[in-house]
């Protein structure tokens, strides 16, 4: 049903070459090139150029494989929809950022997942401007983010709030404090997540509030993977700025300290983001019912603790 021709011109984008593109759909170059000037001539418009011996999507080219992407996953999501409805069920592709995959809302879908017979979800994880895209090229059904939608076609369901806290080493002097202040953190080696994470963006945009720079502060090294920034952290190589609600199981089984930090308040909302026309508005209440009941047992084993 879909065209072939966008087949093609996907997969030119992907490869960046016409000649490594027809290699992977087995089609000659020529066949490559024929759909490209089919697409071309069916919509007026020009949707490459060559610059310096590469290949460079025109402006116009840039909205036709903006929408040639949402074609193609709105197919799948047909094709998916259709299997499911006979099989009767239901399948969620959930978009979700390295920090929310690393607290209780794993737990929660998957909890959701078994207690719902029918209900498959599918989980990756992005930066939460590559989630945003995915979410409006239909690749995503819904995503879990730190932040609210600024699209008029975008829904969002506060799951929780959220705060940036010190993490740390139980072997750390600090961990005996009742916070850290600034002071404490300069003199201190730092394990922080890479420029332009949402957690590295909230905490520098705080310093700056209160007229401090990253560069005051000894950072030697930076990581995606906040799993590996933990470990690091247990480890005693070094302390880290990361989101309460991912250390909530380290603190639980005492394998960490995270405390606040004097003078940044790093609050932020988490939020289960969705286009207005989701249909299973049932699945978003029971995913927050699950995410919530999850807290409430974490909450309740640390304070018996």
């Amino acid at each position: 049903m879909l065209s072939p021709k966008i087949d093609t011109l996907l997969e030119i984008i992907h490869q960046q070459s016409y000649t490594k593109a027809a290699k992977a759909l087995s089609l000659t170059q020529p066949a490559v090139s024929h759909h490209v000037r089919q697409l071309e001539q069916s919509l007026g418009v020009r949707i490459f150029d060559m610059e310096k011996n590469k290949l460079k999507l025109t402006q116009e080219g840039e909205i036709v494989v903006k929408y040639a992407r949402r074609m193609k996953a709105l197919h799948a999501r047909m094709l998916m929809d259709l299997a499911d409805a006979e099989r009767q069920m239901t399948h969620i592709r959930v978009g979700v950022t390295h920090t929310a995959e690393s607290n209780l809302i794993a737990e929660a879908l998957a909890h959701y997942s078994i207690e719902n017979t029918g209900i498959t979800i599918t989980v990756s994880s992005d930066t939460i401007k590559n989630l945003y895209d995915e979410l409006e090229n239909f690749q995503l059904d819904l995503i879990i983010v730190e932040d609210r939608p600024s699209s008029p076609g975008l829904n969002s369901l506060l799951l929780d709030t959220d705060c940036l806290v010190c993490a740390l080493s139980n072997r750390n002097a600090l961990s005996h404090q009742t916070m850290v202040t600034i002071e404490d953190l300069k003199r201190q080696k730092m394990i922080l997540r890479r420029a332009g994470s949402a957690t590295r963006i909230l905490f520098e945009s705080h310093l700056a509030s209160i007229g401090e720079s990253i560069d005051s502060f000894d950072v030697i090294l930076e990581v995606d993977n906040i799993a590996t920034i933990k470990d690091l952290v247990r480890k005693g190589l070094g302390l880290s700025i990361l989101a309460k609600s991912a250390c909530m199981d380290e603190v639980k089984k005492g394998k960490m300290t995270i405390l606040p930090i004097e003078n940044l308040s790093m609050v932020r909302e988490m939020n289960i983001v969705y286009h207005k026309d989701f249909s299973h508005v049932d699945v978003l209440q029971g995913i927050v019912g699950m995410y919530r009941a999850a807290a409430n047992t974490f909450l309740g084993t640390s304070i018996s603790k």
